[in-house]
């Protein structure tokens, strides 16, 4: 797989997130609906925008991260026009530049300010959040939900984490097994199957489970009451919950794991010629469509 030039990748929208605050809630809105709100750069710095928007506004006391496309997130952006993979981008966290270099380097820093980076950036966001989930919520959609402290999903959504058959251990922000009972966490790498929403509830990963005409409604109504809340009391009580995670080695599990995701990346290199062993957006999507009976 050659990968673009910068020249060569097209953005289909100046808005890849749309953003709207009221009634002490914020609503941030990905908006790539083409794509199945595939991630690419541009996608995640508006979101992190949206997110330092929503910090910022003191009126706003819950952030509710949503879709209005077919699915929540289909992950990572691997084949899309507005695959942005080679562009530099105004950094927000302490990495270098990774357009200019070259080898495993290039992946390993640009995902590590992108991806890892981003992800632990947005669970420590000092307000309560939620993640209003419908339709596929597929490897980077994963990362996306779970950095959120609740997850609100229809009776019509699905989770998944195919990302075996490309060779890497998991996604990046590597949290399955803290979402997860261990075995369970086996289970959805080894198989790389379709958990839907009704499972995912069981094993303690989804907070609620409505039916897709309710979802708005029931996220609306979860945020209002939260909204109500003191504001430092529901920063204290996020920052205590996320410390217990900590102690319990959360990130320490998860920063190693993105190491062997990049041993991954290039073992690719060096046997299939590709650091994401020749797959792209639609050779993935076609598998998983074959793998659920599609």
């Amino acid at each position: 797989m050659v990968e673009p030039t910068p020249s060569e990748h097209v953005y289909e929208t100046d808005t890849p997130i749309l953003y709207e605050a009221a009634d002490g809630i914020a609503w941030i809105t990905l908006n790539r609906p083409k794509y199945h709100n595939v991630q690419n750069s541009q996608m995640t710095y508006a979101l992190d925008d949206a997110f330092k928007r929503a910090v910022d506004d003191d009126d706003v006391k819950c952030i509710v991260l949503k879709s209005d496309a077919k699915h929540f997130s289909a992950g990572h952006d691997i084949g899309s026009p507005g695959r942005d993979f080679h562009a530099s981008v105004d950094r927000r966290l302490m990495w270098y530049d990774h357009a200019n270099k070259a080898g495993g380097e290039k992946a390993y820093i640009r995902e590590q300010e992108q991806y890892l980076g981003m992800c632990k950036r947005w669970r420590d966001i000092p307000k309560p959040t939620i993640a209003q989930v419908h339709g596929g919520c597929i490897a980077g959609g994963l990362m996306l939900a779970w950095v959120c402290d609740l997850i609100i999903a229809s009776d019509d959504a699905f989770f998944q984490d195919p990302v075996l058959q490309m060779g890497f251990p998991g996604l990046e922000y590597f949290a399955h097994c803290h979402e997860l009972n261990v075995r369970i966490a086996k289970e959805f790498l080894f198989l790389g199957e379709r958990m839907g929403a009704a499972r995912a509830y069981e094993m303690g990963m989804v907070n609620r489970v409505v039916p897709r005409e309710e979802l708005a409604d029931e996220v609306r109504k979860v945020a209002h009451r939260i909204a109500e809340q003191p504001r430092l009391a529901l920063q204290l009580a996020k920052q205590a919950c996320n410390h217990m995670e900590t102690l319990s080695g959360k990130n320490a599990g998860i920063d190693a794991a993105f190491g062997y995701h990049h041993f991954a990346h290039a073992n690719n290199t060096l046997v299939k010629g590709d650091y994401i062993a020749g797959f792209d957006g639609k050779k993935m999507a076609d598998a998983n469509k074959k793998q659920a009976g599609e």
